[in-house]
């Protein structure tokens, strides 16, 4: 057996473990925003090792080394559009109001979003004095 086609099998076993943490994630995390951030991340990790796996498996098999190349851009297309999709879900999940875990501790995008409110809350009352005012 080729040590390329070895490499390509252990990667593919690395990933379906990632794959297998990720349902773990969902079942076992208590809310949205933590299922989410565990199915996230060990999916990324699962679908890199079972795709780039599969094409260095291949190419140890005696296929084509463009095998390589085209898992390689799909995995690189994976690993930036699903941490983003993933930010984009959480975020819409929170401004929908879907309410954290009460055993959470922290909430910085909520802060971030009181802070940035209170900011724009004492700006804007002098931006309406100024004009209606009508004294520059």
């Amino acid at each position: 057996m080729n040590a390329l086609a070895v490499i390509g099998e252990a990667l593919v076993f690395a990933g379906t473990f990632f794959y297998f943490l990720s349902a773990l994630g969902l079942i076992r995390m208590p809310d949205v925003y933590n299922r989410m951030q565990t199915s996230t991340k060990s999916a990324t990790l699962g679908s890199l090792g079972v795709i780039v796996g599969t094409g260095i498996w291949a190419v140890g098999k005696g296929y084509s080394p463009a095998w390589i190349v085209q898992t390689i851009a799909v995995a690189v297309f994976i690993l930036l559009t699903n941490p983003i999709s993933a930010h984009a879900l959480i975020r819409a999940a929170y401004k929908s109001g879907i309410p954290l875990w009460e055993g959470s501790v922290m909430d910085k995008y909520g802060e971030h979003i009181r802070a940035k409110e209170g900011k724009n809350a004492t700006e804007e009352p002098a931006e309406k004095t100024s004009e209606e005012g009508g004294e520059e």
